[in-house]
């Protein structure tokens, strides 16, 4: 069975930042077999240990000034973090896994576009429109949880990197 993590950051209490918990809680809801959902405020140096024990991984979280409102891509590139940075990329993820010599298995990049990121906000309705989007991609991404399957995804939405 395919070992798959899906890795969400974000924040319930800073508006649309809460993309990243509410599609990691339907991720769960969905109890998919072989499928282990991490969730954080933000990705971090210790994200690479999950990250390099699963068969494919996909991160998710919302982002500010993005062409559509769900961008699903595939994540080649692995970036060096600054030393003494806590929050992290995910390509930087990928580059502190490699840095300590861990396996990269594939990986992937599902972000929903988000515009409110104040304290104590709501989530707008652009953005909860946007997570209807994002959990019927899921759906279809945990339904062949395979690097084929997840890349015909990425063609279809035409965003070839993250």
């Amino acid at each position: 069975m395919t070992r798959v993590l899906v890795l969400a950051a974000g924040n319930e209490m800073r508006g649309d930042d809460a993309a990243g918990p509410v599609l990691a809680s339907y991720v769960e809801r969905l109890a998919v077999p072989g499928v282990r959902t991490v969730f954080d405020f933000q990705f971090q140096v210790e994200h690479a240990v999950d990250v390099a024990v699963a068969d494919l991984a996909l991160f998710v979280d919302a982002h500010v000034s993005q062409p559509r409102p769900v961008v699903f891509s595939s994540l080649d590139a692995c970036a060096t973090p600054l030393p003494g940075t806590h929050a992290l990329s995910p390509a930087e993820v990928l580059g502190v896994a490699r840095q300590l010599g861990l396996a990269v298995p594939p990986v992937f990049v599902l972000s929903v576009a988000g515009s409110t990121f104040e304290l104590g906000a709501d989530m707008s309705a652009a953005t909860r429109q946007a997570c209807r989007q994002a959990e019927a991609l899921l759906a279809a991404l945990l339904a062949t949880p395979t690097v084929g399957a997840w890349q015909a995804h990425v063609l279809e939405s035409g965003a070839l990197e993250a």
